[in-house]
């Protein structure tokens, strides 16, 4: 729309209607494309800090613990856990669209971590850490890549009964692998089967001061994950505090423990406990440059990318439709890339977005991603500060802090929902769960997306087709075994509900071809192709072969209902002159022609149906 005098008219918000957006308003929107926080950082006010600040305190309570306990499940030293917790979370801050997702160390990482590095190195090693590194630049790097290129649509190959079965069996690979720890055994294992068969060999050797630990610090979270905030409540206390003190009980955990280790001199009594830890903020590190290294943890580091960015994303996206906000999946790539790239650098491991701590912050009141960058600040003070008070930390705490934290992410219900719902997607599930168990973490991924895609060309090589028949008194078409329809013996419709490809173009033409041989009265087959998105090259050539067959037989072959894009590339090949009956643009009138037409007169040619009604 113009003036009289042809200049555009200006829109209430002070821009042209018309044309190209100014040049800096142009860029600005590309740079916050890339860089959300010039978006939310806009709006920042004193009210949005408060908020974040609080967020940030809880989480920086809940996150200490959690660091150092993942850091020993991906076996490396405590420290590390605290590096991979500071400048990710600075990185996401910056690049994230999420506004209250928690990037850091989580368990089913740690664990793949584990896995992948110790292939290479025996954990405790220089070259283990090195692995380390290199796993979450390669990560990062990958995920920067795939996000700058749009491929966010990837994370699909993993259906959600995949994953589901994959972080079922992991939690229990984790909590198995922590056991040792709370009897104060040493017990390796990378199977499930391994770990238990080691810890029925060494059960006899328990060091019962470390289980007098690690049994009541286990006791003590799991009841400070569902009763703490209600026994609290009870004794007077507002909701509120009554939950943030509630989220500081893995910490209360570790002062406890601590206390009990001096007094009792439990490292006297063979109880591990952590050790030196270095005082200090990260050093700056790079990851390797040797190929050999790199070929032998591209594999695994782009499956730690693949199920991190899926864990990140539906975490993400289920906190933000809470507050309908909204997530782009491609720049959360960039994000969570640029944070595993801060972790390398400051000699981190992989890290993603954790489900427990990134609901903390939502329960918290986080209005932005810079309670994630104060939480950073957080850590980095406990780093300077507090890592010399973590010396007599018991190893059986950290490890009572993870089982608590993976037993929830065991899903005991989805197997009996997908069972009743869906056998295919139910073997899939327990085909990743057993595979998981029974032979790894990485080799538990790649069979679980390998039976999800094979059982999705299964199902796309048999694609549902029904008879359909006019239900009475209407023109609605309905599949003739679930309703009372109306049907004539001549006439044959049938309604296919799947694009044609090659993967299933042959299941139709024999589909086709079986139902008429079963009806020796046959005149006219109507294809009814409502649910028709495509048509490839094997499934025009298989319409042909069809059609080819039907004229032999003096039978007509009409088609209903097709989309336009699906005419449209019909309409460029022989087709439409080749076919012996009509293409209609309803079912409904395709059916009463079809009925009709009582077989006296001549059945319409190839040149009679090339027009579209």
């Amino acid at each position: 729309m113009t003036t009289p005098d042809g200049s555009p008219v200006p829109s209430t918000d002070g821009t042209a209607r018309n044309g190209p957006a100014p040049g800096p308003e142009r860029t600005a929107s590309a740079l916050a494309r890339y860089f959300p926080i010039l978006d939310w950082g806009r709006s920042y006010n004193s009210a949005v800090l408060t908020n974040d600040l609080v967020a940030a305190v809880i989480v920086t309570i809940m996150l200490i613990p959690q660091s150092l306990a993942y850091a020993l499940l991906a076996g490396l030293p405590p420290v590390v856990g605290l590096y991979a917790s500071i400048l990710p979370l600075v990185a996401y801050a910056v690049f994230g669209t999420s506004r209250t997702l928690a990037v850091g160390p989580v368990a089913v990482i740690s664990l793949m971590t584990a896995s992948a590095a110790g292939a290479v190195a025996a954990q405790g090693s220089p070259l283990y850490l090195e692995a380390a590194i290199t796993l979450a630049a390669l990560s990062g790097v990958m995920l920067v890549v795939l996000g700058l290129l749009r491929l966010g649509f990837l994370a699909n190959l993993l259906s959600h009964p995949v994953i589901s079965g994959f972080i079922s069996a992991s939690g229990v690979l984790i909590a198995t692998s922590q056991l040792k720890h709370i009897l104060g055994l040493s017990a390796g294992g990378e199977t499930w089967p391994e770990m238990l068969g080691a810890l029925a060999k060494s059960v006899a050797d328990t060091n019962p001061w470390t289980l007098a630990i690690g049994i009541p610090a286990t006791l003590f979270l799991f009841w400070v994950r569902k009763g703490a905030k209600p026994a609290l409540v009870g004794l007077g206390m507002k909701p509120r505090a009554a939950d943030i003190v509630a989220k500081a009980g893995p910490v209360v955990a570790v002062a406890l423990t601590i206390l009990a280790a001096v007094l009792l001199d439990l490292q006297g009594k063979g109880v591990k406990l952590v050790g030196a830890v270095p005082q200090g903020l990260p050093p700056f590190a790079l990851p390797s440059t040797d190929l050999g290294l790199i070929q032998q943890l591209w594999v695994p580091a782009l499956l730690i990318s693949i199920i991190g960015f899926v864990e990140s994303v539906s975490v993400a996206q289920t906190l933000a439709a809470k507050r309908r906000q909204r997530i782009a999946p491609d720049q959360e790539l960039i994000g969570l890339g640029a944070s595993n790239i801060a972790s390398a650098l400051s000699g981190g491991y992989p890290v993603t977005g954790g489900f427990a701590r990134s609901v903390v912050n939502f329960d918290a009141g986080a209005e932005t991603p810079a309670a994630g960058a104060y939480t950073a600040v957080g850590i980095a003070l406990a780093s300077l500060f507090l890592t010399p008070l973590l010396f007599y930390l018991p190893i059986a705490t950290l490890a009572a802090t993870i089982i608590v934290a993976v037993l929830s992410l065991v899903d005991l219900t989805t197997p009996g929902k997908l069972w009743r719902y869906s056998k295919p997607d139910f073997a899939a599930h327990m085909a990743t769960i057993a595979i998981t168990l029974l032979a790894g973490v990485e080799l538990g991924v790649i069979a679980g997306v390998g039976v999800g895609l094979l059982l999705y060309l299964w199902r796309a090589s048999r694609p549902h087709a029904a008879i359909v028949g006019r239900v009475p008194e209407t023109e609605h078409f309905r599949n003739v075994e679930r309703h009372k329809v109306f049907t004539v013996p001549h006439v044959l419709s049938i309604r296919i509900d799947e694009s044609l490809t090659y993967l299933n173009a042959r299941w139709l033409e024999e589909y086709v071809l079986e139902r008429v041989a079963e009806r020796p009265a046959l005149r006219h087959v109507i294809l009814m192709c409502s649910a028709v998105n495509e048509i490839d090259a094997s499934g025009l050539e298989s319409l042909e072969a069809i059609n080819h067959r039907l004229i032999d037989g003096g039978i007509g072959l009409h088609l209903s209902e097709a989309k336009g894009p699906v005419m449209d590339r019909l309409q460029r090949t022989h087709f439409l002159e080749e076919l012996n009956g009509r293409v209609y643009l309803s079912q409904d009138r395709a059916f009463r022609e079809a009925v009709a037409d009582d077989g006296n007169g001549d059945y319409p040619t190839a040149d009679m149906a090339r027009g579209m009604i």
